[in-house]
């Protein structure tokens, strides 16, 4: 296995990383319990954020959970699936905002060397215990923020971060200093809630709010959570009582891309109104007309799960 240490860098200075030490400035780093401590403080919201996460890391591992059940469980993802057929067997990946490591463990076969960062160490550390636990080789997982990320600037073939930057104060800025980790020719796949599909999630918050919690119809998640308390708590947190939460449509997405000097291949689910292809990476034609339809129908085909939908762009 290829060293993951060329994939670090100094969070303060941006230099190499030698043993964790700085080779540009004096800076010195640890990783206690395997995990690399990469994270400088964050301003005010950011640190707010971090906390509610440390509180109930999300989404967490069951009881009885295996290697075999986590892959299963994963490949039934539609966009998991062809995530995983999309990226070449060599690549360097980087899951940022991995949380509690379940796509990272996932994707990490083959030769690939594969990055889990997250600013909150208790999620971490249940990502690290998986990992020990399921005996996955090609996964390493660092404390970091993206906006002062502890990761060598064009490093990574391929960057994913899904249900993360709507989280932070600012997503477009977020956006922008994750793309500097892409190396030219590289994919990023980003994971937003639309402002349309995202609507069927915020009407029963509206409902939960006001049943104090108790109460709230129509989440397909929660229905299969039924028998894991601590699983459908941390799923309520996240999506019903998040401390920071923004929604965007297409084309404010697309314009990030185009900012970032990013060529835009396609939405998943795909906007085109003929079909969908599999291939995550391949570049898909859509015009105005077509998008706004498929995020009117969104609102049926990803609203009960909360309106999640990627964003996939390469750098020339």
């Amino acid at each position: 296995m290829r060293s993951f240490e060329d994939l670090l860098a100094c969070p303060r200075c941006r230099g190499p990383l030698r043993g964790l030490r700085c080779d540009a400035c004096p800076a010195q780093y640890d990783a206690p319990g395997g995990i690399a401590a990469l994270r400088l403080d964050g301003d005010a919201r950011t640190e707010q954020v971090r906390r509610f996460y440390a509180a109930a890391p999300f989404p967490g591992y069951g009881a009885r959970d295996t290697y075999a059940t986590l892959r299963a469980r994963a490949s039934r993802s539609a966009f998991a699936r062809n995530l995983d057929a999309a990226i070449p067997d060599d690549a360097s990946v980087l899951e940022m905002g991995c949380g509690t490591g379940q796509l990272s463990l996932f994707l990490a076969n083959g030769e690939r060397r594969v990055v889990g960062a997250d600013l909150t160490r208790p999620s971490l550390e249940l990502a690290q215990v998986a990992a020990d636990r399921f005996g996955v080789q090609g996964v390493r997982f660092v404390e970091t923020d993206l906006r002062a990320p502890g990761l060598r600037r064009e490093g990574f073939d391929v960057v994913v971060c899904s249900g993360v930057l709507h989280h932070t104060p600012d997503p477009r800025a977020s956006f922008a200093a994750l793309s500097r980790l892409l190396r030219p020719g590289g994919v990023i796949v980003v994971g937003l809630y639309n402002s349309l599909a995202r609507l069927p999630l915020r009407a029963r918050r509206v409902v939960a709010r006001l049943s104090n919690y108790r109460w709230i119809p129509g989440d397909p998640v929660l229905r299969d959570r039924s028998s894991e308390p601590a699983r459908r708590e941390a799923w309520i947190r996240d999506q019903y009582r998040h401390v920071e939460e923004h929604r965007h449509t297409l084309g404010e997405v697309r314009g990030w891309f185009r900012d970032a000097g990013l060529t835009w291949l396609r939405a998943y689910p795909s906007t085109l109104l003929d079909g969908e292809g599999d291939e995550l990476f391949a570049q898909e034609d859509d015009w105005a007309f077509e998008r706004m339809v498929a995020q009117v129908r969104w609102m049926r085909s990803l609203g009960p799960e909360g309106g999640l939908f990627a964003a996939v762009g390469a750098k020339p």
